[in-house]
């Protein structure tokens, strides 16, 4: 039998590396891979199609994989996750202090769909009662203008965004034209020392360990989507799939908590990655439907609540069947 040659773009993630390098293989499967920033294999997979299997936005998987008859499917692999209460950046001069003193304000993300921004406006509708209708929202690119929406939408009513073009969301911020942005990655202005420009909660970390406990969830940034023709052709290739990347994933855990192989230079790495081992309850980075139930839940429900996904799907409903089977020997 002759091995299927499947396109894979990813980041250059380390849990990815083993089974990119060969070291780990898929069985069954020949894999080219390309290693891109995230944005533009957001953009190509989402706009062209232009792979076979891709890494994806959260919030873009959940647009696309709700539609009536999507073409693509899941894959419960995890490329990038992290807790968002370290994305509130506030202009100081706005006089907020807490989370509630967004009511009415203007606050920023450089996109609706923007996973990072659909975590924090989930907790703020659900959890503290700050509803979407209750802010102002803006979409702007976050260091550069420009940037747009890469799926379609169905805000809810009474949701106001609106869209600036020629202004970023780190000039904005500086300036006070908006009270807050929910960004990523910390922007220019916040890394360049601007005075006015802090975060909403400095003590992100002892927060976001406190949400865990609390919910079981850990956020979901990206994960793995596949065109769904080639599971229909090939059913056997999503767990095939799944194997290699959980296998690979094993491995650069393994590399974090063992100082004699990690790759990183840095000092007490391996102690703080045993220490979030621990907090974990063992795989500090779990892939799988059940190990991440709870985090898939809200996704799904937070990107229907905000018109993003089009419809209330459940776990089972965005990967292949049967693609957790135990196989107990």
């Amino acid at each position: 039998m002759t091995n299927l040659r499947l396109t894979i773009a990813t980041t250059d993630y380390d849990h990815f590396r083993d089974f990119r390098t060969g070291a780990v293989r898929a069985e069954g499967i020949d894999p080219t891979w390309l290693t891109l920033g995230h944005h533009e294999i957001f953009a190509r997979f989402t706009a062209g199609r232009e792979w076979d299997v891709s890494e994806l936005s959260a919030a873009k998987f959940a647009a696309q994989v709700t539609r009536d008859e999507p073409d693509i499917v899941g894959l419960p692999v995890v490329c990038s996750r992290l807790f968002r209460f370290a994305s509130f950046y506030v202009n100081s001069k706005s006089g907020i202090r807490s989370v509630e003193d967004l009511a009415g304000r203007k606050v920023g993300s450089p996109e609706w769909a923007h996973s990072a921004a659909v975590y924090m406006r989930g907790w703020m509708h659900n959890d503290v009662g700050i509803k979407l209708q209750d802010v102002h929202w803006y979409q702007a690119g976050a260091n550069a203008p420009g940037r747009e929406e890469k799926v379609e939408l169905s805000l809810p009513d009474g949701v106001r965004l609106t869209r600036i073009a020629d202004r970023s969301l780190s000039q904005m911020l500086a300036s006070g034209e908006i009270d807050c942005a929910i960004i990523a990655r910390p922007p220019d202005c916040f890394l360049q020392g601007h005075p006015d420009v802090v975060r909403l909660f400095p003590d992100y970390v002892e927060r976001e360990e406190q949400y865990f406990q609390e919910t079981g969830v850990w956020p979901i940034m990206h994960l793995i989507a596949m065109q769904r023709h080639l599971l229909d052709e090939n059913p056997w290739i999503a767990r095939n799939l799944y194997n290699a990347f959980d296998e690979s994933k094993r491995r650069s855990v393994e590399r974090l908590l063992d100082p004699a192989v990690s790759r990183y230079p840095l000092a007490w790495l391996s102690t703080h990655a045993r220490r979030m081992s621990d907090f974990f309850g063992g795989d500090p980075f779990p892939f799988g439907i059940d190990e991440n139930r709870a985090t898939l839940e809200q996704l799904l429900l937070y990107t229907w609540q905000q018109g993003i996904a089009h419809r209330h799907a459940q776990p089972e409903d965005i990967f292949p069947d049967g693609i957790m089977t135990k196989v107990v020997i």
